[in-house]
Order: C-alpha cells, then structure tokens, then sequence
C-alpha cells in the first residue's frame, strides 16, 4: 500500500493537485497511508471521518433525507461525502469511503464487504463504485483502502 500512497502523491504533485478523504467503515486509513509518505504536505490537504450520520451531515453536508432514504451505505451518501470533503478543503479532488466492514452490520441487501466509493474533482462529474470485498473486518477496510487510492491514480485529470 505504500507504493500506492507513494504513486498517488507523485502523480498529484505533478500536477500540482490536492486530496482530501471523507472516510467512514475504514476511519481515517486512506488519510493515513498517505501521510505515512514523506512529504506528502505537498499534496494532501485533509482526512474527514464521519462514522455517525450526523457527522456525515455536519462535516460534508451530507442530506438527512438521503441518509434516512438510501441509508449510509449508499451510492448517493458516498457521492455526497466526497463532494462536501471537495467544497469544505483545499483539495482539487477527494475520495469518500462507506461500507460495511463486519463481522456484523451486514443485511440481505447489504452485506459485510458491500462498499460504496465516490471521487469529485474539480471541474468533471463524481464517479462512484460499488464493490463487495471478502475476509475479515481488517480484510475488507484494506481492499477499500487500496481501491480508493487506486481511484485516485485512474480518475485524475489529464
């Protein structure tokens, strides 16, 4: 995962870009794999972790209607998320993380291992995805972790 943090914050810092996370079912580990890399003030501007819906709503703005609606884990929740994170930092792009991690939480419709991803960047349409991750809680919030950075590195402008 390093070597990914590490890719991401070159790539952002050569195109002078910012990133910012809005994390809830992996609790600031985006925000920090990429403050592990030396020199990363260049290109990371800040990390929310929202784990309760009303910090999703006070942080990120998140809609109480949609979470009521959709629920947290969500496609319309995540987009959100990374939007508020985009509109309350300095950053040119963010990624926002909300899942189920396990071993409990899960439901027919939404089991452990569902997690929902979104990007915003300035300027173009946020992109979410939706993935099923398998293993143990660590298991899981790691698979997100590195699909996040990995977002990045993919939806970054050319």
């Amino acid at each position: 995962m390093k070597n990914l943090a590490q890719k991401v914050g070159q790539a952002l810092l050569s195109k002078g870009l910012k990133m910012a996370t809005a994390e809830s079912c992996t609790g600031g580990w985006v925000a920090q794999a990429v403050t592990a890399v030396p020199g990363s003030s260049g290109w990371f501007d800040c990390g929310f972790v929202s784990y309760s819906n009303t910090a999703k709503q006070k942080m990120l703005g998140v809609d109480l209607e949609v979470l009521e609606s959709s629920g947290a884990v969500s496609e319309p929740v995540v987009a959100q998320m990374a939007e508020g994170a985009l509109r309350n930092s300095d950053a040119n792009i963010a990624v926002a993380i909300s899942g189920i991690a396990g071993p409990d939480g899960g439901s027919e419709d939404k089991p452990v291992g569902t997690v929902w991803l979104a990007w915003a960047i300035e300027g173009h349409p946020t992109v979410s995805c939706l993935s099923f991750f398998n293993g143990d809680r660590d298991d899981i919030r790691q698979q997100a972790v590195e699909q996040a950075l990995e977002g990045i590195m993919a939806y970054l402008p050319e």
